[in-house]
């Protein structure tokens, strides 16, 4: 029954730490998300980076290729973290949960797609 509790507690402990990971932290120029994404390489951090400069309300976005983690300053008064995630899924990328959209996925270079580096890693 001990065992139970415990096992529990650690499962509640560590669901909310990483749920709290993906909320918005405010910042001096207003709000910073940061999205883990499936991109792979520079191309990637190149379409991410440009395509969500374009969203309205972001301020700046940086993609970490290592990590592959999006991080997005932006107005909260003009969008929200669930706009930008959904908007990485329709540039063809997953974005922390959520799936990309099969159809943007197909149209990205082939050095973005799944695999594609894997000799990289070697």
């Amino acid at each position: 029954m001990r065992t139970i509790a415990i096992s529990i507690t650690l499962s509640l402990f560590f669901g909310l730490s990483a749920w709290a990971q993906l909320e918005p932290v405010k910042v001096a120029d207003g709000y910073q998300v940061e999205i883990k994404t499936s991109a792979v390489c520079e191309m990637c951090k190149e379409a991410l980076e440009q395509d969500l400069t374009f969203e309205k309300g972001v301020k700046s976005v940086n993609l970490d290729v290592d990590t592959k983690v999006l991080t997005i300053v932006y107005n909260g008064k003009k969008t929200d973290p669930t706009t930008l995630r959904k908007r990485v899924t329709l540039v063809g990328y997953h974005a922390d949960t959520l799936q990309r959209d099969p159809e943007a996925y197909d149209n990205l270079p082939f050095c973005c797609k799944d695999g594609a580096h894997q000799d990289d890693h070697d």
